[in-house]
């Protein structure tokens, strides 16, 4: 018999529609019976990639007698965090209150008043090294709740004022100001290890964001910031983390150099990383970088797409019930694929018949092109060819096995940003394929998302979940936003003032910054207010970004007031944390620097037009914003282009920079001269 989450939309809740514990959904029907009953809730959070999450339910979730064990004490509770983000940053911030850490699977215990007193991540079956077992810890914490409720009470009550009184800070107010920027990147640069790349030990994530604002500061004169900004990206790429066969990136390195990843794609990873690399191309030039972005959306395009256009969430770590089986290779595997090519590849890619890990081997560079060049006496583009030929053979022979499992739920905010990243390789690229996948993907966004013209969370097989939340308004603005300085169609920057309108009306916190749930939403603890950039970037600093380029765009000097109002909530915390306030400091940037903005009036299909636009694409300008249209402007246009003729009846551009306005002109090479 199917327990109540069998009508979900969310891909996790149905992983678990079987489980003989009697899961609920969260919503009243489940809370009402806790407070009815006087039992404790269990709650669970995962997500549908999460490999932890699915060892936790083999191993404890799916066995009959410890489901009876929650079944008969406890009102079991499972949430998708990616359905639910605020559930799980209320209850996250619990957990790490209580035990100084957070992950997933996130496991708490409420009372029905929904107050949190004991919580943890992943939790064995049986006890190990002094720490009883699950099925015990639910026992004595049910024995607890029978026999000494007022300590029960107590924490609870305890915990939930903490997270108040957090929440509460949230409204410090500093100056964010160039010397924020200076002290963040010095501290970068100072704890960046040279060694594996990257920041942090294991496990170790990719810091794309921090990377991003690295660039920022190289191009603003910091001479320090752009060589560990490259040495992360290409210690990155040697293999493990990147898939070297097809594309993307993992989730993160169990080991401190990249080597054996995480085997979890996710799509909001993936996104970040093809815009880093594709920065990092344009600043260095080094093809390298150009190429593992190409391949990054590649890999996003094939596997991660839905018919209708949108972008799947992730793509599960295990295949056949075994973690990485899709990725890995045994060297008779790679003879039998490449034959007589099988020797120098193994070579190059470090595979033995021993492996790297658990007897099979994730692919990683061990040798260069130069050196298998010299060895073999080949010329270093004989190799760089006859390694493409191995690798399309390999994916060819990958594409047989078993794929894992895809979490086909579509995310608004996580499209958001696979969104921005194909417009902008699009334009910078210069590929009409990115552009078509970015056009269907923000009609998508602006049509199944947003039935009866209400922004939805989730989308799955043509039914909506969730209302949306912060982040599912900024990310779309922002992506819109670089789609419409792609193509210059103006019904992009229309939606995007729409969304911002809207998500100015439902999220403003009067105090500063936003609230992550929109105005009536369901009543928690506390109404949560995340400033972290985490994995994905907080929906704070996406829409502090959002509002600094549409009051570029516009000139409407109210969004700017309210983006520099909430960049002083993060002055203190993106000096000491960086790394998780990546993000932040890049819209920081923006918000200091001497902004540059562009109006070009002229017919965007007009060659004379097109070439005044290929003078501001000649380099990456993160500052400069661009608004193009023909005459007469369209209505809602960006007021940028409001009063600007055509001098002679030539497409003509207008630069400012700050608060100078230059001389409009109609030749390319006057405009590059006023862009240097």
């Amino acid at each position: 018999m199917r327990n109540h989450l069998a009508g979900s939309v969310s891909r996790y809740l149905l992983q678990h529609a079987d489980n003989p514990v009697e899961w609920y959904p969260w919503g009243e029907e489940a809370l009402a019976r806790a407070r009815a009953e006087d039992k404790p809730i269990f709650l669970s959070i995962g997500y549908a990639a999460c490999h932890w999450c699915h060892v936790m339910a083999h191993e404890s979730f799916e066995d009959p007698q410890i489901a009876a064990i929650m079944n008969t004490h406890y009102i079991c509770i499972k949430v998708d965090r990616e359905e639910r983000p605020d559930l799980d940053s209320v209850y996250m911030a619990a957990v790490a209150a209580l035990t100084g850490q957070g992950g997933w699977p996130l496991s708490v215990f409420l009372t029905p008043g929904l107050q949190p007193f004991y919580g943890g991540t992943y939790f064995r079956p049986e006890p190990r090294h002094g720490m009883p077992g699950f099925p015990q810890l639910l026992r004595a914490l049910a024995d607890a709740w029978r026999d000494r409720r007022a300590d029960i009470t107590r924490v609870g009550a305890q915990v939930a004022a903490q997270l108040v009184s957090q929440s509460a800070a949230d409204t410090a107010k500093g100056s964010f100001d160039v010397g924020t920027l200076t002290t963040a990147a010095r501290f970068l640069v100072e704890n960046y290890d040279w060694h594996g790349g990257g920041w942090g030990t294991a496990p170790k994530f990719p810091q794309p964001m921090a990377i991003e604002f690295l660039l920022r500061r190289h191009l603003a004169g910091d001479e320090t910031a752009l060589v560990p900004a490259a040495h992360a990206l290409r210690a990155m790429t040697r293999g493990g983390m990147w898939d070297v066969i097809g594309g993307g990136f993992a989730r993160y390195s169990t080991d401190a150099t990249w080597h054996i990843p995480h085997f979890e794609k996710m799509l909001y990873d993936n996104a970040q990383l093809a815009r880093a690399y594709l920065h990092a191309w344009q600043v260095t030039g080094e093809t390298s970088f150009r190429h593992v972005a190409e391949q990054t959306l590649a890999f996003v395009a094939r596997e991660m797409m839905t018919p209708e256009g949108a972008f799947l969430s992730s793509l599960d770590a295990d295949s056949e019930g075994v973690e990485g089986r899709y990725y890995v290779w045994s060297l008779e595997e790679i003879h039998a694929a490449l034959g007589k090519d099988a020797d120098l590849f193994a070579e190059t890619y470090g595979v033995t018949a021993e492996g790297n890990w658990e007897g099979m081997n994730v692919l990683q560079r061990s040798v260069d092109d130069a050196t298998v060049a010299v060895r073999h006496g080949m010329s270093q583009s004989e190799v760089d060819a006859l390694l493409d030929r191995c690798r399309i053979r390999l994916l060819d022979v990958r594409g047989k096995r078993v794929r894992p499992a895809a979490d086909d739920t579509v995310l608004t905010a996580w499209n958001g940003l696979m969104l921005a990243s194909f417009a902008e390789a699009a334009r910078v690229f210069g590929d009409r394929t990115y552009l078509d996948i970015a056009t269907r993907n923000a009609d998508f966004l602006l049509t199944a998302l947003r039935p009866n013209g209400r922004l939805r969370r989730t989308w799955h097989e043509g039914t909506n979940g969730q209302e949306a939340y912060l982040d599912d308004y900024a990310s779309p603005i922002l992506g819109l936003l670089e789609l419409y300085q792609t193509d210059f169609d103006n019904r992009w920057f229309v939606a995007a003032r729409h969304l911002a309108d809207e998500m100015l009306a439902r999220f403003t916190d009067p105090v500063g910054g936003f609230f992550d749930t929109p105005d009536g939403a369901e009543q928690l603890i506390i109404r949560p207010k995340d400033l972290q950039d985490n994995a994905i970037p907080s929906g704070n600093a996406l829409a502090t970004e959002a509002l600094l380029t549409l009051a570029a765009l516009t000139g409407r000097t109210k969004w700017r007031r309210l983006a520099e109002k909430s960049l002083g909530l993060v002055t203190d915390l993106a000096v000491r944390y960086p790394t998780s306030f990546g993000r932040w400091l890049c819209v920081g940037d923006f918000a200091l620097a001497k902004e540059t903005q562009v109006a070009i009036i002229g017919d965007p299909a007009d060659k004379r037009t097109v070439g005044l636009i290929a003078e501001v694409r000649t380099k990456w300008r993160p500052n400069l914003v661009i608004a193009v249209s023909p005459a007469p402007l369209p209505p809602g246009a960006p007021d940028l282009l409001a009063d600007r003729p055509m001098i002679n009846g030539q497409p003509t551009a207008y630069m400012c920079e700050g608060s100078v306005c230059r001389q409009p002109v109609t030749q390319p090479e006057d405009l590059r001269a006023q862009l240097i």
